[in-house]
């Protein structure tokens, strides 16, 4: 059977499904219904400085059926006194002693990081985060994405921090910045012993159309919230790649975070490099018994793939992620009808008609699609469109013994280097006149 315990940086937890600091978090009690589900850890919602919450605080982004695609809030961080989330840190750690318990905390000065650093410590826990992320009030005041945004502010704290913990010391990235590679080098260089990312992405979900004030709506007013759920799930990904890829970063632990809801979510994100992940969005639409599914599937995944540990297949997807000037350009694919699944909604014609490259016809008299062998540059956008499983596929056309690269072709003096030259990749192509544009129309 599948080992799914993990130690990350030195925090050992039975397995790698961790709350992130959060309001599933905000108390020992719903951290204790956690860890009785099966979670293996939790970062405690993030103690500092006396808050004063507004009501209301969440907005939600849903798409056709789907709520919550999207979640945004305006919480701050914990607004309970700081003497009741330590006895109760305490509390849970008696319970608990082989789950990983993870404070996170965010104040201002030197000398109010050592003293709650010391404060935690002595309340039992595992772990230490440091939020630079949160994107709303607490960046107003100089904290979270304050700190997240500006590398040498981030290095100086982190290096505060590692003069008095005795625990590790994982760094909380913030997304709101254009390059994540800039603050995880100030984390690595400050000394931290792991990095977790990403938190909230700084938006706003939407508008009261009629009241012009934006969500979550407070006496007629709004601000930005943080962003996170499924929605956010993509850019993560590749944020955590960024890091786990790159040489003075990847040797760090990381904590994967953003959208993660299902088994899948959590292999996709190990596989890039992620050794635990973070869960919050998720917990609050479903609750924590979610944690289920993600067990049982990730111990099927592990078991048909034969990995025995969390280890074995820890950023093994990260050798196939390339950069787009090395992807081999003479790789082909068409696609290919499966008319028998067919059931003529004709959604593949329409998208490849107005939004790709007319590559697609209906049979006369009939609605059947087909594809115009020719036209086709395997864009995929009809199996993407088409609503059936395995209706449309991508099959491969070349023979598989080229490749060449837009590097290679660079560096062989073989690019296509001005306007219209004919070793660009579009020439020839079929398009049809502009004026039969008007002849379908009529």
């Amino acid at each position: 059977m599948p080992d799914l315990s993990i130690d990350f940086a030195g925090i050992k937890a039975p397995n790698p499904f961790w709350l992130a600091s959060a309001p599933p978090t905000n108390s020992g009690y719903q951290i204790m219904k956690a860890f009785e589900a099966g979670w293996g850890g939790a970062v405690w919602k993030t103690l500092g400085l006396p808050t004063i919450n507004v009501s209301s605080r969440y907005g939600s982004l849903n798409y056709g059926d789907r709520r919550m695609a999207g979640f945004t809030n305006i919480e701050l961080i914990t607004d309970r006194p700081l003497s009741d989330n330590l006895r109760e840190m305490e509390e849970v750690k008696k319970y608990f002693p082989d789950h990983a318990v993870i404070a996170s905390l965010m104040v201002n000065s030197r000398s109010e990081w050592h003293q709650i650093i010391a404060d935690v410590q002595n309340a039992g826990a595992d772990g230490i985060e440091l939020n630079f992320g949160c994107p709303h009030g607490m960046c107003e005041r100089g904290m979270g994405s304050a700190v997240g945004q500006e590398p040498e502010v981030l290095r100086t704290i982190v290096e505060w921090v590692m003069e008095v913990a005795k625990v590790p010391v994982i760094t909380k990235l913030s997304p709101n910045i254009s390059h994540i590679i800039d603050p995880g080098l100030a984390a690595a260089q400050g000394g931290t012993d792991a990095i977790s990312l990403v938190n909230t992405f700084k938006s706003i979900i939407g508008l009261d159309i009629r009241n012009f004030a934006p969500y979550p709506i407070v006496d007629g007013f709004g601000t930005n919230g943080g962003y996170c759920g499924p929605a956010v799930k993509p850019i993560a990904l590749h944020m955590l790649k960024e890091l786990a890829q790159h040489p003075d970063i990847g040797h760090l632990p990381l904590s994967g975070i953003g959208g993660i809801e299902t088994w899948r979510d959590v292999v996709e994100f190990i596989l890039l490099g992620a050794k635990s992940v973070q869960v919050c969005t998720a917990v609050m639409h479903y609750g924590f018994g979610i944690v289920r599914e993600m067990e049982s599937g990730l111990r099927q995944y592990m078991e048909e793939m034969e990995f025995g540990s969390i280890e074995d297949f820890c950023g093994k997807a990260l050798p196939q992620v390339r950069e787009w000037k090395d992807l081999n350009l003479k790789y082909q694919v068409k696609a290919k009808i499966d008319t028998n699944k067919c059931i003529q909604c004709d959604l593949c014609y329409i998208a490849c008609e107005d939004g790709a490259h007319q590559a697609i016809r209906l049979q006369a008299n009939k609605r059947l699609p087909e594809i115009i062998e020719e036209n086709c540059v395997g864009c995929n956008l009809c199996s993407i469109v088409c609503p059936v499983e395995h209706c449309i596929e991508m099959v491969r056309t070349d023979d598989g013994t080229q490749n060449r690269s837009w590097a290679q072709l660079e560096e062989n003096g073989e690019a296509p280097d001005s306007f219209d030259d004919p070793r660009a990749g579009g020439v020839g192509h079929y398009v049809p006149k502009p004026t039969d544009a008007l002849k379908k129309l009529t």
